[in-house]
């Protein structure tokens, strides 16, 4: 008896489905490199270049080089998010100073990278906007809430108004000041031999020491 076509078995499309994937990965592997390297000028010909494939290839697995793009900001950007960094930040079983201190040691082993830095100058010098959406984060998982953090701390009275544009610029100078070493080491080209923990529990010692001298307390 002929088996009807619905009897029969789905043809095999893993080992194709698993070529496609993989294909795709290494594109986004090697687009991460090459803007590091380029900037977002780079063209995405040259990409397919350098990877030995066709230029068609890239734009049979992403519709544009801004989803080429968008996928180079969710792979080395918002993968590296720890998300437990949110309730440390909280965590009022610790003082500030200690919780901020894990919070930059951590951040600096998942970010002082080469490629992540530079992505992240390169794309605040052009129109594609992953820096400004990745500050954005830092703003509202971080920043303004150690901000409320240290006015518990102090015991403010106004634990309840949102942080103010002093308060907040309080603790981007701190963000800054530790993020500048990769700027130093990534973009620059500086040699910087440090041990890179040390330097951030003394930077956000000094820190804390500033606004002790500032408030007289915490």
């Amino acid at each position: 008896m002929t088996r009807q076509t619905s009897d029969l078995p789905p043809e095999p499309r893993r080992r194709k489905n698993m070529r496609a994937e993989e294909r795709e990965k290494a594109i986004v592997s090697e687009a991460v490199r090459f803007f590091a390297e380029v900037g977002f000028e780079g063209q995405t010909r040259e990409l397919a270049k350098r990877m030995g494939i066709s230029h068609a290839v890239i734009y049979r697995h992403f519709e544009s080089k801004d989803a080429l793009i968008e996928r180079v900001y969710d792979h080395i950007y918002l993968r590296r998010w720890n998300p437990d960094w949110e309730p440390l930040v909280l965590d009022r079983s610790r003082t500030l100073e200690a919780r901020l201190t894990q919070f930059y040691r951590e951040y600096a082993a998942r970010v002082f990278d080469y490629d992540w830095v530079r992505i992240f100058v390169s794309s605040g010098l052009k129109s594609y906007d992953l820096t400004g959406r990745y500050l954005s984060i830092i703003r509202e998982k971080i920043i303004k809430p150690a901000v409320m953090e240290l006015r518990f701390e102090l015991g403010a009275s106004s634990t309840s108004e949102a942080p103010g544009d002093n308060e907040l610029e309080l603790f981007w100078a701190l963000h800054g000041s530790i993020f500048y070493i990769a700027i130093r080491k990534y973009v620059y080209n500086v040699s910087v031999e440090i041990d890179v923990d040390t330097v951030v529990e003394t930077t956000v010692r000094s820190f804390f020491n500033g606004v002790r001298a500032e408030f007289g307390k915490v």
